[in-house]
């Protein structure tokens, strides 16, 4: 049975910080299929369109009928568990300091049999078990196997987390609590069981709607952040730039305006100031430290998120620039993620479609609560997702755009 995660102790600051290790990362562009599918939470396997049959590892061709139509499809789940093995030494660097780590061999209910990482709770041989494709700490898909019946803690599984970015016991910021979905986001980062949360706020003396709610929150702390201000976001790094394990930034500038409109260049000149600018000095001010806090175990830096229109992926003209900046501050959040993957830190791009607040209130519905994309982080960040979306439009984008894009970029104008 799984041990409940306890909450772990305060780092001795004098102690020396070790450097981050990763898993082994070779891949073929064939096996980063199945990268695209664990970074969206989806489990996926090549099927061959001739006769039907589910394939790994991926390949060129099938194996039963040599046809070289593979497509990547979403594969049924569950299978039985036919062998087990504790590692106890290892020539690995990255597994040599979290030995013993299990592997078993499992064989799917549509096919093929794979080797994968195992959840403590697995059972013996024999045992029915359900399998996911998650990131490792490398940023490369890997396979792990959890017990159909849920145990207790089994989320407190210590080859789990080391797949996940789970903000028990961990400190956040969040930067920009003027946003509307700032409230919903403590509050669930909160039930998640966040130990600290910090939220940046500009100019603290103009009061804003949401402070009261912040400030009912337990082990909420109000910061002073301007993103628009070099020095702010560097002042706010040295303060607590070696606490800080989950960054979320949730910064946004909407501002409708027509690409021909005679102060639309102003307008685009504020959003990228705010948005893309802001993004770039909050990575040059935390990123640095929270690489180097990769494998500080459970008070290490695990995660960072960058809350997105999904219309950085296709642009909406009445929102244009608003689409526009969200489409740099996707750019930057891929720079990021290069960057980030020495240490193990996680890079999620929360993508949500229009939310609703009054500056979305002429865009016709489905539209996406605050409290729906609070939800939908933290789920990502329990479950190691690269790339979340969220809401009904969020979604049907994603779908179209995987099918056919040109499709989408004609529609936008209609």
């Amino acid at each position: 049975m799984t041990e409940p995660l306890a909450k772990p102790k305060r780092k001795n600051p004098l102690a020396r910080t070790r450097q981050p290790l990763l898993p082994p990362s070779a891949r073929s562009r064939k096996a980063h299929e199945l990268t695209l599918a664990a970074a969206s939470g989806r489990f996926m396997l090549q099927c061959c369109s001739e006769c039907g049959q589910y394939t790994y590892p991926p390949r060129e061709a099938c194996p039963n009928c040599l046809s070289s139509d593979l497509r990547l499809q979403d594969t049924p789940t569950g299978g039985v568990l036919l062998s087990e093995t504790r590692i106890d030494v290892t020539s690995d660097p990255y597994y040599r300091e979290h030995t013993p780590w299990r592997t078993g061999l499992v064989r799917l209910d549509c096919g093929p049999s794979i080797v994968t990482h195992l959840h403590g709770d697995c059972g013996g041989p024999g045992n029915r078990v359900v399998l996911s494709l998650q990131l490792d700490r490398g940023g490369q898909a890997v396979f792990f196997a959890k017990p159909i019946p849920e145990t207790p803690n089994m989320e407190d599984d210590l080859q789990w987390l080391e797949l996940t970015a789970d903000p028990k016991h961990r400190r956040v910021l969040i930067t920009d609590g003027r946003s509307p979905v700032a409230v919903a986001l403590a509050q669930a980062l909160k039930k998640a069981g966040a130990t600290k949360i910090f939220i940046g706020v500009s100019d603290r003396w103009k009061p804003f709607n949401e402070q009261k709610s912040l400030e009912s929150i337990d082990g909420i702390e109000l910061v002073d952040l301007d993103l628009t201000n070099e020095r702010s976001v560097q002042e706010l790094a040295m303060d607590i730039g070696a606490k800080v394990e989950i960054l979320i930034n949730t910064a946004d500038h909407v501002r409708p305006a027509h690409l021909f409109d005679a102060g639309a260049a102003n307008t685009a000149r504020d959003s990228i100031d705010y948005m893309v600018m802001g993004l770039m000095r909050l990575a040059q001010a935390f990123g640095p430290v929270m690489r180097s806090r990769g494998a500080d175990g459970p008070t290490g830096a695990v995660a960072w998120v960058n809350v997105l229109s999904v219309h950085g992926l296709s642009n909406a003209p009445q929102f244009g620039v608003h689409s526009a900046a969200h489409a740099a501050c996707l750019s930057l959040s891929q720079w990021l993620r290069t960057e980030l993957r020495p240490g193990g830190i996680r890079v999620i791009n929360a993508f949500s479609g229009p939310l609703d607040t009054e500056w979305f209130q002429t865009v016709p519905p489905p539209k996406v609560a605050p409290k729906a994309l609070a939800d939908a982080i933290v789920d990502g960040l329990k479950c190691g997702i690269e790339d979340i979306y969220v809401g009904d439009v969020a979604k049907d984008i994603e779908a179209r755009l995987f099918d056919n894009p040109k499709a989408v970029e004609r529609e936008a104008g209609q």
